[in-house]
């Protein structure tokens, strides 16, 4: 650090280097640029410089040109905080115990595919309904539905503009939000069926409305070629679509090689009898464990469906239970097997009637409550999301 030095000797050295200065200048002529080879000096601030060095040991700084600016690239400021996402929606239907869960684990992926235009719109419903018998005159058995009932279904149905999908458009909605009707039902019927059962009971709402069925298939080894052969008529007609039901059915063990020869077995048989490859799983009675969740996927399957009508579903939104409700004993809960995929809940066809105005009006109030907290969503996604997973595409693709 430098001392500074004192004022009677400052005036010394300033005397000094004036002196100097003079002398310098008489040398010169008095000019000082007589001899043009050499570069213009600037003695005055030779001078300067002598004087700030002797006083405080730095001369006067030499002016740098300032490097050549460049525009500057937007980033996300990060001290902006995001706005809370809100609280997954519940439905005022749901029973106290029934819970939705989402199953998408990457936030920006869920906002992105909710808020696309060219996808389905928030509050998109699905409605699984589970078919057995269908009787001509009083339902036969428990699980039987009249045909006067079943009449009166399809046509409601029809009547509150839902629309019969495929499970392959099912899959695509559950999984990327894919376009599928608002107001959507699956049509499952359960267990093995002659091709007349179908021809005279839905081939009719295919003709009419284009809604398929899904046949909801026993791979039984007892399997004549007859009955296989009739299923392939099915296919080959266009409106039948297969998904499996397991090869022994009706009993459930908790067992690894039995549930891979119900699950593995079903996804081969069914490849090799029709030339199909199930997509959906639906358990046989209803009953299901963590493991056979698990095996299930390492089968190929994408989703299952269980006898539990907690309630409709939606994209990345399906109502489950992780207890026994004491008000519905008959109802295993499905978070223990935690994936909500492998445990879709399904109504049944005497009940389903009764139900359709619940599931129309989630829907109304899913969508409506998703307009609500649109704007923060979408600024919790430009915020978070966008760098990582893009834009959101802000019009209808041609």
């Amino acid at each position: 650090m430098t001392t500074q030095i004192s004022k009677n000797h400052r005036s010394q050295i300033i005397w000094s280097l004036s002196l100097t200065a003079a002398m310098l200048l008489s040398a010169c002529g008095g000019t000082l640029n007589t001899v043009s080879a050499q570069p213009k000096v600037d003695r005055t601030k030779q001078f300067e410089d002598a004087l700030l060095t002797a006083t405080y040991g730095v001369p006067t700084a030499t002016a740098t040109p300032a490097p050549p600016t460049e525009t500057p690239v937007p980033t996300t400021d990060p001290n902006i905080t995001p706005p809370p996402l809100p609280a997954i929606y519940r439905s005022e239907f749901l029973k106290p115990l029934d819970i939705p869960r989402q199953y998408e684990k990457d936030v920006c992926t869920y906002l992105k595919n909710r808020w696309d235009p060219n996808k389905s719109a928030p509050g998109t419903v699905v409605m699984a309904i589970m078919f057995h018998g269908i009787s001509d005159g009083d339902a036969a058995k428990d699980n039987d539905i009249t045909m006067t009932d079943f009449k009166a279904l399809m046509k409601s149905l029809h009547d509150q503009k839902f629309e019969a999908i495929r499970m392959q458009q099912f899959v695509d909605f559950m999984y990327n939000n894919a376009k599928i009707p608002s107001r959507s039902v699956l049509l499952i019927v359960d267990d093995r069926h002659h091709q007349p059962y179908f021809d005279e009971k839905f081939k009719t709402y295919y003709e009419k409305w284009g809604w398929p069925v899904i046949n909801s298939w026993i791979s039984f080894k007892e399997n004549t070629q007859d009955l296989i052969n009739e299923q392939r008529n099915l296919i080959a007609a266009g409106y039948v679509d297969y998904q499996a039901h397991g090869v022994i059915h009706n009993y459930f063990q908790n067992d690894e090689t039995f549930l891979r020869g119900e699950l593995q077995g079903s996804m081969d048989a069914m490849q090799k009898d029709l030339g199909v490859k199930p997509l959906a799983y639906i358990w046989p009675g209803g009953t299901f464990s963590q493991l056979s969740a698990r095996l299930a996927r390492e089968a190929g399957f994408q989703v299952g469906f269980t006898v539990v009508p907690r309630g409709p579903v939606m994209y990345n939104w399906i109502p489950l239970a992780d207890e026994m409700d004491p008000q519905r004993p008959g109802y295993t809960p499905e978070g223990f097997a935690g994936d909500p995929l492998m445990t879709i809940p399904r109504y049944w066809d005497t009940d389903a009637y009764y139900r359709l105005d619940e599931v129309r009006l989630t829907g109304n109030d899913a969508a409506a409550k998703a307009l609500e907290t649109r704007a923060d969503e979408l600024a919790y996604y430009d915020i978070v999301c966008k760098s990582k997973t893009g834009e959101i595409p802000t019009a209808i693709a041609q």
